[in-house]
């Protein structure tokens, strides 16, 4: 009896002294994250940065296969299966407008979810999608490729990018999304290259496997290491400062809220309608440049329209913080509509080199500027939703911005009347972003 009572007492103090470590491992757990917290976002060591980085590949593959990557399917595709141009630019329609309804929702699956699984499924889909397009032989095929491709984007795009990003900077935020977005615009310049160069060597079947293999070994480890939830003490802190910081923000905006606002509207109408007429230019620059000047020197004003797009993201996000939003949006969008202006007056090679350039400057920004000016004029807690839905009504918007500058290309014989839509549609998002007077941080 005595021995067992003896038992019974080793086990008690075993017992406490293992609850003992225990409290000790989650109180060194949680110095931790006090002291990753404290880190703030202007030093190197702040694990967002490694976020961001995260981000920037995510973005390389994700524009470089599923937004540039489709007038090289669309190329092969008709070259291989005979198909008409008509029929694979619908799948591509249709692939557009279905992720911008799954863009909808991303923000509420990266926070049922998390964000490592939601973008490890959307390398997954991206991946098989990706090798997939070179085995479709029938028409139905394509449209099932491009429908989980779509989850893919929705994923690893524009608003699960700039959700992400939110939950990690506040101050820093738009340096942290212009340098992610900068893959993007990097893309255009590594993956299309490189994929042209595959597709030479060992035909369009095998180049599509490997470029879904790259992408899946490039991006798996880097998620898996990097890509978290900031502890939970910085992410409330950065909510209560923002809340703090905007002017009427009592309650949390819902979807329907934000689709009668038009504050909301003032801020989404306006880039979904410039990002038409970008899409739109910039899917028919080729075509349109090499009437004046040639093939060669028309892929060469195409280089300097996305070379300028990546330069003009690192300038912007320097200062981007810093800067009246709507007013440098608005000077952004009529650089744009007075580069196309000119190209519309000219055939002179330098002159149409010079406002390829103006227009490039402005193209990656035209993506980032509606996250910033929705993070400066909403209630914190509802960044992520308002993205997304904002991002949804731009890209359901743009889905249509080649096949109108196509219509109206065909319907004039040429290419002024549809660069004359461009300019129109850009002076009045200008005109639109300027409206409300943007509320400031004190």
């Amino acid at each position: 009896m005595s021995n067992r009572i003896q038992d019974i007492g080793s086990a008690r103090r075993i017992g406490t002294c293992s609850d003992v470590a225990g409290r000790k491992q989650q109180a060194a757990g949680a110095c931790l994250d006090s002291r990753a917290s404290r880190i703030g976002e202007t030093s190197p060591r702040y694990a967002g940065w490694r976020v961001t980085f995260v981000c920037f590949v995510m973005a390389i593959f994700c524009w470089g296969l599923g937004f540039y990557g489709h007038g090289i399917y669309l190329a092969e595709l008709r070259r291989l299966n005979g198909w008409p141009a008509s029929l694979i630019s619908s799948a591509t329609t249709v692939y557009y407008l279905f992720s911008a309804l799954l863009v909808v929702f991303v923000s509420d699956a990266l926070g049922r979810l998390g964000l490592r699984t939601v973008v490890l499924l959307g390398v997954a889909c991206f991946g098989v999608s990706t090798a997939m397009i070179g085995m479709v032989q029938l028409p139905w095929q394509l449209f099932a490729v491009y429908l989980v491709m779509s989850f893919g984007w929705a994923a690893m795009s524009v608003g699960a990018i700039t959700n992400i990003l939110g939950l990690w900077f506040d101050r820093r935020r738009g340096l942290a999304i212009s340098l992610a977005l900068t893959g993007a615009s990097a893309s255009g310049v590594v993956i299309i290259p490189a994929l042209v160069l595959l597709i030479a060597r060992c035909g369009f079947e095998a180049a599509m496997i490997v470029a879904g293999a790259v992408m899946v070994v490039a991006l798996v480890p880097i998620t898996l290491a990097w890509l978290r939830e900031p502890a939970s003490d910085l992410a409330s802190s950065r909510q209560r400062r923002g809340g703090t910081d905007r002017a009427g923000a009592a309650a949390r905006w819902t979807r329907p809220m934000a689709l009668r606002s038009l504050t909301f509207w003032t801020v989404s109408a306006p880039f979904a309608l410039s990002l038409l007429a970008q899409v739109g230019f910039l899917v028919h620059q080729i075509a349109f440049l090499e009437s004046a000047i040639g093939r060669t020197q028309a892929a060469a004003a195409v280089a300097v329209t996305t070379a300028m797009a990546i330069l003009g993201r690192l300038a912007f996000g320097a200062v981007i913080d810093r800067l009246n939003q709507r007013l440098a949006a608005a000077i952004s969008l009529a650089s744009q509509a007075a580069a196309l202006f000119v190209m519309t007056q000219t055939t002179d090679t330098a002159s149409l080199f010079i406002a390829c350039a103006v227009f490039g400057l402005s193209v990656g920004n035209l993506i980032t500027f509606p996250a910033l000016i929705i993070q400066r004029e909403f209630e914190a807690e509802s960044f992520g939703m308002l993205i997304a839905l904002s991002t949804a009504v731009g890209q359901f918007t743009y889905a249509f911005g080649p096949g109108l500058v196509g219509i109206v290309h065909d319907m004039t014989g040429g290419y002024a009347a549809a660069l004359t839509l461009c300019v129109v549609l850009d002076l009045f998002a200008a005109a639109i972003v300027v409206l409300r007077r943007p509320r400031m941080r004190h």
